[in-house]
């Protein structure tokens, strides 16, 4: 399992279709998911922002990893996003569900993420979400990305700030 992390706007699903594509994998987004799946209140939580919880978030993976072949190589995009998250992800890896091949942080200034998210057109990505967003992922997200590093899992910092080309290059040279 290849793990594409990063706040929103980094380019984490454009980099998750390049390298499914170019390889040949199952490609997860765990935000395509959720904008299929969630409905109601929780939708509407979604587009200001907020989250889904932890146990949410991890029976959503859970189903979603028994619909697929674990044991081949796959991309996972948005997940985890906490650090419950990851040691949930950690004890599937200990249990021999999948193995984790790489991990990329896709990281990217926050002008440049708010230009992109506004120019995309959707009805989430409104200054207020984005701000959200990005509380979220410093409080949350990056802690993580250190508790997986404590662990042992390399995990690969990519300036996601520049061209969608030149992203993949950086990523394509650990995955290759």
């Amino acid at each position: 399992m290849i793990i594409l992390m990063g706040v929103a706007g980094a380019g984490k699903s454009m980099q998750g279709r390049i390298l499914a594509d170019e390889k040949g994998y199952s490609w997860i987004s765990t935000g395509e998911i959720l904008r299929v799946l969630v409905t109601g209140k929780r939708r509407q939580e979604m587009l200001e922002g907020k989250l889904l919880s932890d146990p949410e978030m991890i029976r959503m993976m859970d189903r979603v990893f028994d619909l697929i072949d674990t044991h081949e190589e796959f991309i996972l995009d948005g997940f985890p996003r906490t650090v419950k998250q990851a040691d949930w992800l950690i004890d599937q890896v200990h249990l021999g569900r999948f193995d984790i091949t790489a991990v990329f942080h896709l990281s990217a200034d926050e002008d440049v993420v708010l230009e992109r998210l506004k120019s995309r057109g959707r009805h989430d990505d409104t200054e207020e979400a984005i701000k959200n967003r990005f509380d979220e992922y410093r409080a949350v997200t990056l802690p993580m990305l250190a508790d997986f590093r404590n662990r042992g899992v390399t995990v690969h910092d990519i300036d996601g700030s520049r061209t969608p080309e030149e992203v993949h290059q950086d990523i394509a040279q650990y995955v290759d």
